[in-house]
């Protein structure tokens, strides 16, 4: 055998191996990255029902079986947060570090027959998008010292960023990326259906969104705060609820309640 050879094998046996489960945006970008790594060797991925075509470019063993499981060091289920306890009880041996993906799920769904975890990168996924996980965070707990230092190790895979924070922590913070970037998504949503149905063209309001944005880079969302209720114009705010219906008319009453009693107007 080769020095070639020989040393190449050295490396794969002395890489770390990871099982992951789940078929969804987030297990397919985890995927992605593991295969790139030099310490981790993404030996399985399991789902219960045959993966989409995007998994093709993830050469490793496929399987819908748990029983089929290989032994590995990690095992990363990254499936919907209503499936976690159940797959985890499900899982056809005990004793291994086994961690789920999710931000609203405490650690505790987890079965106790297993060394617990969480490995929760804090972004927005879909399969269409790169991710570019050097920006991204990940957010850490185990039961075990020995295991936390494991899963942080695996982070540096990622990204530079990891950071110890508990189940409770957690759930908060998953509440406030939800006020930070789904309701801020479905407020631009809000915003395009209302301008189609009255005929402008959305464009006119890019440059606003562009500067809305660069503003939160410069200035503290406190500072960076503008509009009628901010300046607690009430004459502004009832004319502009007189040509909202519905859900519409209740959010902007909701938010502007906010903002008004934020800056005490």
């Amino acid at each position: 055998m080769s020095q070639k050879y020989s040393t190449f094998g050295i490396c794969l046996l002395s890489m770390k191996k990871v099982v992951l489960l789940g078929g969804g945006n987030v297990a397919y970008h985890l995927a992605k990255q593991l295969m790139r790594s030099q310490k981790y060797q993404l030996i399985q991925l399991y789902n219960r029902s045959p993966l989409s075509s995007h998994f093709q470019e993830i050469t490793t063993e496929k399987t819908t079986h748990l029983e089929a499981l290989l032994p590995a060091d990690i095992y990363i289920l990254s499936v919907k947060d209503e499936a976690i306890a159940a797959l985890c009880e499900q899982l056809p041996f005990e004793g291994q570090l086994v961690v789920h993906t999710s931000g609203s799920v405490p650690m505790e769904a987890l079965s106790p027959r297993q060394r617990r975890g969480v490995f929760y990168p804090l972004q927005s996924f879909s399969k269409a998008q790169a991710v570019d996980f050097a920006k991204v965070p990940f957010c850490l707990e185990t039961e075990e010292v020995a295991d936390y230092a494991l899963l942080e190790d695996l982070a540096k895979e990622f990204s530079p960023k990891s950071y110890a924070i508990d189940s409770l922590q957690r759930q908060y913070l998953h509440v406030a990326a939800v006020f930070l970037n789904n309701f801020t998504n479905h407020l631009w949503y809000l915003s395009e259906q209302l301008c189609t149905r009255e005929g402008i063209p959305f464009e006119l309001l890019r440059p606003l969104l562009e500067e809305t944005y660069l503003k939160s880079q410069q200035l503290s969302f406190f500072e960076g705060q503008t509009g009628p209720a901010k300046r607690g114009d009430r004459a502004v705010i009832k004319k502009h609820l007189a040509l909202l219906q519905g859900i519409e008319k209740d959010i902007y009453k909701d938010i502007s309640t906010s903002i008004l009693n934020t800056y005490g107007k």
